[in-house]
């Protein structure tokens, strides 16, 4: 048996098993111990007899092989890196790991938790505000009513489920920088009114309904053209045109009914689309002190030309009665509307071209007597030429006639200079030339228009 401290040519791990380090210190010392054996003693070697020299060439050879079967030994075993660095503590992980299976089981999943406290936010509707600043001067009022917060709108949307949606929109509008097409002698002026408060649009609207159908219940502007769609703050221009003002008054067509909307089912021929809407009529430029039912009927085609532009061309009729003095007599309006644009796909952020164009007639039929007044005309055009990517020059031209004496008639050239500071900053400059019997009007306004919120515009 040997003691503690008896040198061994082979390591007592090697024997055993151990860690690869210590084996390469048992080979490096049979080097060695080999290497001191051959050149000990040259001398000696070289005068000693054959016998000696025999006897150090078969150890030699026996150590060789014993060496080769150590390196044999040594790629057969597989070394973690762990073992390689001879951690102990690294090697008993490594055993733990290897003994731990490899597809632990997961709990079960009704036992595992989820907190959906952020989900409660979708129950809560998109909310939005959006603003309207004008800075003016004219001819009429140099000091006076320069400044005027025109229109501030909060809009509420929701989608109830997958096929009804509500819009609801408020507004607070003060008069100020108004154009009147025709005033009237003695007449109150827009910017002496108060402001007020009302619900402009407020409906639900069922979607996507069997046919392409979509039928739209509550207070909505109507379709009549696309511009009447349009709110106040997404105009290109900060009046609406003069046909409408004189047909329709200041503001946009919007009374309380339903709305049926049809996407007609023709292919290869364009896109087609019809709205028929039955409302009480409550628009006194058109209806007077009338609460009858009023209809409106549309039909609007859409052709895509290029890559890069597209023609639209839509007719409208809205049919009613109008009460005056006691008197109630047939109203009919019809109006025409095209757009053209052109959008080069690569270009599209810096280049771009929108023209539109209409024409209204205005032909009330009277009952119970022989008068029958002339119909009133207007037409109006505009467009929008994208120079840069945040720059755009516009320009439009309108003229109508008096609805109450056709043949005095106004018109209106607005030159536009818009600035895109953001999608939520827009600044305008725009100078009006109006022109009637009774006056005529120059006016330059800075145009300041602002969102909040996630509020969309739809593409009527």
């Amino acid at each position: 048996m040997r003691s503690h401290d008896t040198p061994h040519i082979l390591p007592r791990p090697f024997i055993g098993g151990g860690s690869p380090a210590t084996m390469r210190r048992s080979v490096m010392s049979v080097f060695i111990v080999a290497l001191l054996a051959l050149g000990a003693n040259p001398g000696a070697a070289q005068v000693g007899s054959e016998t000696r020299v025999d006897s150090l060439r078969a150890e030699v050879t026996a150590l060789k092989a014993q060496l080769d079967s150590v390196f044999q030994l040594l790629r057969g075993r597989e070394i973690s890196p762990e073992q390689a660095r001879g951690d102990a503590l690294e090697r008993l992980r490594a055993a733990a790991r290897a003994a731990a299976p490899t597809d632990p089981v997961s709990p079960p999943e009704e036992a595992r938790f989820v907190g959906r406290q952020r989900s409660l936010q979708l129950l809560n509707p998109e909310i939005s505000m959006t603003g309207e600043l004008l800075a003016n001067i004219s001819n009429q009022s140099e000091s006076t009513d320069n400044f005027i917060p025109r229109e501030f709108e909060l809009t509420v949307q929701s989608a109830l489920d997958p096929y009804a949606l509500a819009k609801l929109f408020i507004i607070f509008h003060q008069n100020g920088g108004d154009l009147e097409v025709f005033p009237v002698a003695g007449g109150e002026e827009k910017g002496d009114e108060e402001p007020f408060v009302e619900v402009e649009e407020g409906y639900i609207e069922w979607r996507h309904l069997p046919g392409g159908f979509s039928l739209k219940f509550g207070r909505f502007f109507q379709q009549f053209s696309q511009l009447n769609r349009w709110h106040l703050h997404a105009l290109p221009f900060q009046s609406r045109s003069l046909p409408q003002m004189a047909f329709i008054g200041e503001g946009t067509l919007g009374q309380t009914g339903v709305s049926m909307h049809w996407l007609l089912p023709v292919q290869g021929f364009g896109t087609w689309e019809a709205t028929l809407e039955v409302t009480r009529s409550s628009n006194e430029a058109l209806f007077g002190e009338s609460k009858r039912l009023s209809y409106l009927g549309h039909v609007n085609a859409f052709w895509q030309l290029t890559e890069a532009t597209d023609f639209e061309l839509g007719f409208s009729g809205v049919f009613g009665d109008r009460v005056e003095n006691d008197q109630r007599y047939a109203q009919r309006l019809f109006g025409i509307e095209t757009a053209f644009n052109w959008i080069p796909p690569g270009r599209a952020r810096y280049r771009g071209l929108r023209l539109r164009a209409g024409a209204m007639v205005l032909d009330p039929e009277r009952r119970g007597d022989d008068l029958n007044p002339d119909a009133a005309k207007g037409a109006w055009t505009m467009g929008e030429l994208k120079v840069a990517r945040q720059w755009l020059l516009g320009a439009r031209f309108d003229w109508v006639q008096d609805p109450a004496d056709t043949s005095r008639s106004a018109w209106l050239f607005s030159p536009t200079l818009t600035f895109w500071e953001s999608e939520f900053v827009r600044l305008r400059a725009e100078y009006d030339f109006l022109h009637n019997p009774e006056e005529t009007r120059k006016q330059f306004t800075i145009r300041v228009t602002f969102a909040m919120g996630p509020h969309r515009h739809e593409a009527y």
